[in-house]
């Protein structure tokens, strides 16, 4: 009974999201009412909200899914491998999938998708609520290989490398650049940002 309970969840969150998701790149995310949406979905705005908290997560909730990853790339590395040589290697991995986080991916929706958040000031500083989550995360994974403050670093470095990194991909894609020609560029931009980060092994300091 309880899978049944989660499956159908599990449905009714997709449609409103699906519903939620059309409608803002049709007309603009601040131009659809909460209750169209609810409407859409065929569930009540109270219902909605139990799903969604804000009209922002209807959005950002995409991003959910990657939420602790760089993290959990820290943690799970191969015995000998740096957790900078781990992050960059997966962001690697990343654009080789054309993942839709590294900005790398030239579907039509999804390069429209990233020009409404990057273009809704309140879905950007949702989104940065999901990165400083992430950022606490992952300095919490390098603190266990140095100390607090280098880890707290380079947590903000190597994420914020990675957005700058997404962001770029897109806009060259939202240009209309092939997407063959844009994924070698943005191999070696990324292999260029983290050659110019560093991950020392540095002992915790004395007080």
């Amino acid at each position: 009974m309880t899978g049944l309970r989660q499956l159908q969840r599990q449905r009714v969150h997709e449609a409103i999201s699906t519903a939620a998701i059309s409608l803002f790149l049709e007309r603009g995310f601040d131009e659809v009412p909460v209750t169209e949406i609810a409407a859409a979905a065929g569930v009540s705005k109270p219902t909605l909200f139990k799903y969604f908290p804000t009209k922002e997560d209807l959005v950002v909730h995409r991003f959910a899914d990657h939420q602790g990853e760089a993290a959990r790339v820290v943690r799970a590395r191969a015995a000998g491998e740096s957790p900078l040589e781990a992050l960059r290697r997966h962001f690697l991995d990343g654009l080789a999938r054309h993942d839709p986080v590294t900005g790398l991916n030239a579907h039509p929706e999804v390069v429209a998708f990233h020009r409404m958040v990057f273009g809704t000031p309140s879905l950007a500083a949702r989104v940065s609520q999901y990165i400083s989550l992430d950022e606490e995360s992952l300095a919490g994974a390098l603190a266990e290989t140095t100390d607090d403050l280098t880890a707290s670093l380079l947590a903000g470095q190597v994420l914020a490398t990675q957005r700058v990194l997404a962001r770029r991909n897109w806009a060259l894609l939202a240009e209309g650049r092939p997407p063959a020609e844009v994924e070698r560029e943005a191999v070696r931009a990324a292999e260029h940002a983290f050659s110019m980060l560093s991950c020392p092994d540095s002992p915790r300091p004395s007080d």
